[in-house]
């Protein structure tokens, strides 16, 4: 299922009124979605998100926030923020169990999220299935 949130933010001097988030839920209370924004994070707040976890490295394109200001708009929404960045590619089996570790005692609802959703997606799909 898909869900649709909007957010008003600024991006690259242009002004835009909204910006849709696509969400897919993964398992119950665990959802995926592409890159966020701070406005992003803001809005999933409201929605009774309590934790996000970014899969993405740091720099990994032009104009993608840094995890650090993520990781403080998240903390000062009493968010649970968790920086689990993996390379695009191929996932090791090692990154899921380690994944997995790292989500396990997150609150529920969380947010996973990579450049387009994929990496996120496949590498809790791995993660489930890793013994």
């Amino acid at each position: 299922m898909w869900y649709k949130f909007a957010a008003k933010h600024e991006v690259e001097d242009l002004q835009q009124d909204y910006l849709q988030i696509r969400v897919l839920e993964l398992a119950p209370q665990v959802f995926v979605s592409g890159q966020l924004f701070e406005a992003d994070v803001r809005l999933l707040a409201k929605q009774g998100v309590r934790s996000i976890v970014n899969n993405r490295p740091d720099g990994e394109s032009m104009g993608q926030p840094s995890s650090a200001d993520l990781a403080k708009t998240a903390e000062e929404l009493g968010m649970t923020f968790v920086h689990f960045p993996v390379e695009p590619g191929p996932i090791a089996e090692q990154d899921a169990k380690t994944f997995a570790q790292a989500v396990d005692e997150l609150e529920r609802p969380m947010l996973v999220f990579s450049r387009s959703g994929l990496r996120a997606t496949r590498l809790w799909e791995m993660s489930e299935s890793t013994p």
